[in-house]
């Protein structure tokens, strides 16, 4: 059962939800289930649950050069801003696609990350929702994959970490897909700890065998559910996030573990997004000054999704 430990943080103003109408333009082409309709649908269910109103909208930024080379070769992106078609649609690889409005929206969402950093790197708000697509955790520092072009919450650690001088981030990916790029930039890095959980043998078929000691990863069979999900973040993630004290959290929310969404084999439901939320909201109110930067990832059933997200943001609205 869910105990508060007693905490001196007390967190006060609006969450922060950061997006931009740009980040609709991106379309992988007919039946892909990246799709624009995806931030729609949240937003319909935050503004059903009478939520939407309780947040601060704010209008995410292009992302400087700068900010991604922090994170990714600046061949690499040139290479990505060649790769934009005038038409159609162009693959980076089988299942990931760039359109015309793929690049401006890829830059919006890495983007809303740096802005969501610094909202809360200045106290401006007590924490933040990056709602943005395409998504990043599975983008490398030069090979995109898995839907992502620019890894968005690697940017946005790195921002924190150079230009706010932290010494200690933590990021929390539950995703259904293992953030292998996640852990590829920051395997080495021993100012970046990551706790996560995915299926496991599934797509990007690793993680099973972390690349760095700050990596903490625990592979789920397909078919675990909330208990399993539960027992990995008691037993695996909070012990490791006591230890690491972490200055500030990002979280790789990916909605695709949810029971009814088709895209993989887990079975999570909004208790439980709500239930991580909160312990991830203990974590940052004890060691953070309550700085949470939450990122969309995946989550392709509509309404699932919808509903997830609208069950996390309640958390790190109502504190």
């Amino acid at each position: 059962m869910f105990t508060w430990l007693k905490t001196h943080w007390h967190r006060t103003g609006l969450t922060a939800y950061v997006t931009h109408s740009d980040c609709l333009q991106h379309n992988m082409g007919a039946g892909h289930p990246e799709c624009p309709e995806r931030l729609t649908a949240i937003r319909d269910q935050l503004m059903a649950s009478q939520i939407f109103d309780s947040l601060q909208e704010v209008e995410a930024p292009e992302v400087t050069e700068q900010q991604l080379a922090r994170v990714h070769p600046p061949r690499y992106v040139e290479y990505i801003e060649a790769s934009v078609p005038t038409v159609g649609t162009f693959r980076v690889d089988p299942d990931t696609a760039m359109s015309p409005g793929t690049l401006l929206a890829a830059r919006r969402a890495a983007g809303a990350v740096v802005k969501a950093v610094e909202l809360v790197c200045e106290d401006k708000v007590p924490n933040a929702f990056c709602a943005i697509r395409p998504p990043g955790h599975h983008a490398e520092s030069a090979k995109s994959m898995g839907f992502c072009f620019f890894n968005n919450i690697a940017v946005g650690v790195a921002h924190a970490l150079s230009h706010y001088k932290l010494s200690r981030v933590a990021v929390i990916d539950f995703d259904v897909h293992h953030g292998n790029g996640t852990e590829e930039i920051f395997h080495d890095d021993p100012r970046v700890m990551m706790v996560s959980i995915f299926q496991h043998p599934f797509y990007p078929y690793c993680g099973d065998h972390p690349l760095g000691e700050n990596m903490h990863n625990v592979p789920l069979r397909a078919g675990s559910g909330g208990a399993e999900f539960r027992e990995a973040v008691e037993n695996v993630w909070l012990p490791q996030l006591h230890a690491f004290q972490p200055e500030m959290i990002f979280i790789s929310a990916g909605f695709d573990a949810h029971r009814e969404d088709d895209m993989g084999s887990l079975g999570l439901v909004e208790a439980d997004y709500e239930w991580v939320t909160r312990h991830m909201v203990q974590i940052a109110d004890l060691y953070c000054q309550g700085r949470i930067v939450s990122v969309l990832e995946g989550g392709y059933d509509l309404s699932a999704l919808g509903r997830s997200v609208t069950a996390h943001i309640r958390v790190l609205s109502d504190g």
